[in-house]
């Protein structure tokens, strides 16, 4: 494997603002792993402009927990293949490991990710449906002693908690916190957030990224100044850490740049962006399958890379999990409505490169 970049170097990096796609596992027909497949969307992802790719996580199913090994396999093969590609591209890509479970199962977890180079872990708090707040913050540091972590605001949705104002301010103040992924498709609740790590006193220190794929060009455009701080610099949400990026990813960091040049004031904003908000977000209801409370999430991604060929199939573990009914439909629509947000040129082009 080829040399990751330091610590200190990929924590400057996640802290100036990344594309993070989530990465979807891909599966065979007969739902085995697929490693072409698998390499084919690693390379694409750091070709297309990904600063970072996150592993693990609920796009590459939590389920991959459940076959002995598998878990180990999935993130080794992701970060040998992007150290690899980096290697030949003279790229650095930041890799995150998704790390689930109550505290020796997640602390295990970060050991391995850490044994294998990634560089943060990202902390589902999902097992912890009825802890106190005590608890979720115990439980984050000792995960913390392990690996840098980056919180998860998981949208109850697909099995997220509520998580207050209190946990965000505490969470924030952990030693070795380097950012959050503000994801619970709430404005409320995201706003509870920035005011969590305002109210901690090191706002200038973690990273904001948001997993909102509903409001996902809102939220890198919009400075925030709360709680009576209009005299200070706003905060901002500085990347993206998401699940609708793990599609149409060279797209998605063209855009991203695009709202970088607005937020950093070298561009205007213009009802032109404003618009182009709305368009995402019609592509991310049609992809995650918002209709029917995202039941088709995963397959919506896996369907729109099998159309690609990056993907020999749109399978998932779950047998029983496929896309909703009409939803193929509504992919197709999004597709011819706004060609412009999708990258099927691109992809043509390298495919053979990258399935090489």
């Amino acid at each position: 494997m080829a040399n990751r970049m330091s610590e200190g170097e990929a924590r400057l990096r996640f802290r100036s603002g990344l594309v993070i796609p989530a990465m979807p596992l891909a599966l065979s027909p007969e739902r085995t792993f697929d490693p072409l497949s698998q390499r084919a969307l690693l390379r694409y992802y750091v070709d297309a402009g990904a600063g970072g790719i996150a592993v693990g996580v609920h796009a590459t199913q939590f389920s991959i927990r459940d076959a002995p090994g598998f878990f180990r396999e999935v993130l080794s093969f992701a970060i040998e293949t992007v150290s690899d590609w980096d290697g030949r591209r003279d790229t650095a890509t930041v890799m995150i490991a998704g790390l689930c479970g109550k505290t020796a199962e997640a602390v295990e977890e970060a050991r391995l990710a850490r044994s294998l180079g990634y560089d943060a872990g990202l902390v589902s708090l999902s097992a912890f449906p009825d802890a106190s707040i005590d608890e979720l913050v115990g439980h984050v540091r000792a995960v913390s002693r392990e690996i840098p972590v980056v919180g998860f605001y998981l949208q109850p949705a697909v099995g997220g908690r509520k998580l207050p104002y209190e946990f965000w301010r505490r969470f924030a103040q952990v030693e070795n916190a380097w950012g959050i992924k503000v994801a619970p498709f709430d404005r409320y609740a995201t706003l509870e957030v920035i005011r969590g790590v305002a109210g901690s006193g090191r706002g200038r220190e973690l990273a904001l990224y948001t997993g909102n794929d509903d409001s996902i060009v809102t939220d890198l455009l919009t400075p925030f100044r709360l709680d009576g701080t209009s005299d200070r610099e706003p905060m901002r949400i500085v990347g993206g850490l998401l699940g609708h990026w793990g599609v149409w990813t060279r797209r998605a960091a063209e855009l991203f740049d695009a709202c970088r040049q607005i937020a950093d004031g070298h561009a205007p904003l213009t009802p032109q962006m404003l618009a182009r908000a709305a368009e995402v977000t019609d592509m991310n209801a049609a992809v995650f399958d918002a209709a029917n409370r995202f039941a088709g999430c995963l397959p919506g991604v896996h369907t729109v890379l099998q159309r690609q060929g990056l993907f020999q199939s749109a399978c998932c573990l779950d047998p029983q999990e496929r896309l909703s009914p009409g939803q193929a439909e509504e992919i197709a629509r999004v597709c011819r409505a706004y060609p412009h947000l999708t990258d099927d040129d691109f992809v043509r082009e390298h495919l053979e490169t990258w399935r090489g």
